[in-house]
């Protein structure tokens, strides 16, 4: 059996992933098998700069913080599995689906956003989801079209007011 030591050593780790996943609304695991070290780091920068972060737990430990958190996401964890974590839905998903087009060793496993489990296919599809700053762009620029079609209008309308008097 092991020791008290190590079972509080692995307590805490059980701990900080259970908090990662309470504390983010979107966390992903994927396989990086394959890739090297420069590569790992340019995948950190690239997370770090979306406001996300990865790290790699056993899994032993990881589908033990998830049986105390109630979440099935034990099928996903074969073979070497990194966790990566955001207050961002959507972010260490477009993150990582783009780093995988350019390194097919890194592979998409499973990923979970605000509460709800999304499979490969789903990853897919979120991460074709605009930026928020690009939806807020769309956003903006169908409001500036009303208001301008309004401002027509309401010149129209004064014209056919001045021409009647």
């Amino acid at each position: 059996m092991a020791s008290a030591k190590i079972l509080e050593a692995k307590q805490k780790v059980i701990d900080e992933i259970k908090k990662h996943v309470e504390d983010s609304n979107s966390i992903v695991l994927f396989d990086y098998r394959g890739i090297t070290d420069s590569e790992a780091k340019e995948l950190r920068h690239a997370l770090k700069d979306a406001g996300a972060d990865y790290k790699v737990y056993k899994n032993t430990l990881m589908a033990r913080a998830f049986n105390d958190l109630n979440l099935d996401m034990n099928e996903a964890l074969t073979g070497p599995s990194a966790f990566a974590y955001s207050e961002d839905q959507i972010a260490p998903i477009k993150v990582l689906s783009k780093f995988a087009q350019d390194h097919p060793a890194l592979i998409l496993k499973l990923g979970m956003v605000d509460g709800e489990i999304a499979d490969q296919a789903k990853l897919k599809e979120y991460a074709t989801i605009p930026s928020r700053d690009g939806l807020l762009t769309m956003l903006a620029g169908g409001m500036i079209g009303l208001v301008r079609d309004l401002s027509i209008c309401l010149d129209l309308y004064a014209e056919q007011k001045n021409e009647k008097e």
